[in-house]
Parts: C-alpha cells; structure tokens; sequence
C-alpha cells in the first residue's frame, strides 16, 4: 500500500516549519499523593506516548539511573520525577499492561533502564521508529519523524540538561512532556492514514 508521507526531510525544510510544544495540562508527580490519581487516568486510556530522561553523564562509560518517565495522552502530560518516587508499583502495572498501547522512540534502552528500577515485564509497546518504517518514511528520528508525519518541529534544546534538578524549569518540562506528546500524535496520525481516515 502506498502512502503520502515523504521519506527523507533536510535540517533546512525543518527550519521552515512552525515550532510547536505540549500545549495540554501538565502534571509532575513528585511525591506519593499524587501517584494514585496519576495511574488512575492512565488506566482508561488506551494508547499513550512514551519518554524518559536521564541525566547526561560526560564521563566515559558512566551511566546515570533514569531520572524521569513522561507518558502523555492527547490533553495530559505526566512526568514521573522517578529519582524522587521510585518506580510505582501502579506505574510498573501500566508498563506491563498488553491492552495499553505505549508508543516511544528507540524504546529498547529506555525500559531496560527502568527495569533496573522497579520489577517488571515491558508489553504493549511500539517503537515509532520501527512502526513509521512500515510507511515508507527512512528518517525516523524523532525530531524528523515529527515533521514529516504532523508538519511542525520540536525543539531538542534542553536534551542534555540535568534532569535531577530539585526543581525542573519551565523549559525541561516542555520539552519532557513534548517529547512523549509527539510519539502518542505521530501514531495516531499513522493510525489513521492506515485506515483511510
């Protein structure tokens, strides 16, 4: 079947296109309380973007533990300050959970990092870079992924900050829940091109 996405986009045609970041409701669980009522929106959804960050580490072979999961459905963003919070037990649930669609980029290192925290089995989970494959697109990166399935960019500018910060700034926060946000936008789109709509 033949699609309409094209397969390669340069720095310079992304440069042309509108910057866009997260626009819904932001919600950082940093402490217990707020966990319950976080997993339990992410119960009833049924498909949901997926990211984590750590914090970069510029020393040869030093690896950080994941400092953050962001996981975001259309309207709602959650970053999960797991170097703070540990990885829930209602969290690890949703992870495992085959009937909840998690799509992420380059997924692979993300949950072996998250299952070195909390004990669990990954399923239900989509790389986009593997799916958008399967349209024809060669440029899978994220950042080029998004413009050429939802026509805007992203800003990668806050990718190597310190994602263990007491307090995250306006900016990482946007750029955490953007990132998810796009992966859960980029499937749908695909979704939905499959099926003619």
């Amino acid at each position: 079947m033949e699609y309409d996405f094209i397969q390669n986009i340069t720095r310079e045609e992304i440069d042309q296109l509108p910057l866009k970041t997260f626009e819904g409701e932001l919600i950082v669980v940093d402490s217990y309380e707020k966990i319950s009522s976080s997993v339990e929106y992410l119960q009833k959804q049924r498909v949901l973007g997926f990211d984590t960050e750590t914090r970069p580490s510029f020393k040869k072979g030093q690896k950080n533990p994941v400092a953050m999961l962001q996981i975001s459905s259309a309207r709602k963003a959650f970053i999960f300050r797991i170097n703070k919070i540990g990885l829930p037990e209602g969290l690890a649930k949703i992870l495992a959970n085959p009937k909840i669609i998690k799509v992420g980029a380059d997924i692979k290192q993300d949950l072996s990092a998250l299952q070195k925290i909390g004990n669990f089995i990954p399923d239900g989970f989509i790389d986009i870079q593997k799916y958008s494959n399967e349209f024809g697109i060669l440029d899978n990166g994220l950042k080029k992924l998004t413009a050429i399935v939802l026509g805007f960019k992203i800003s990668k500018a806050q990718r190597l900050t310190n994602w263990e910060l007491e307090e995250l700034t306006a900016g990482q926060l946007a750029y955490a829940a953007t990132d998810a946000w796009v992966c859960y936008k980029i499937f749908i789109k695909l979704q939905k091109t499959r099926n003619g709509k």
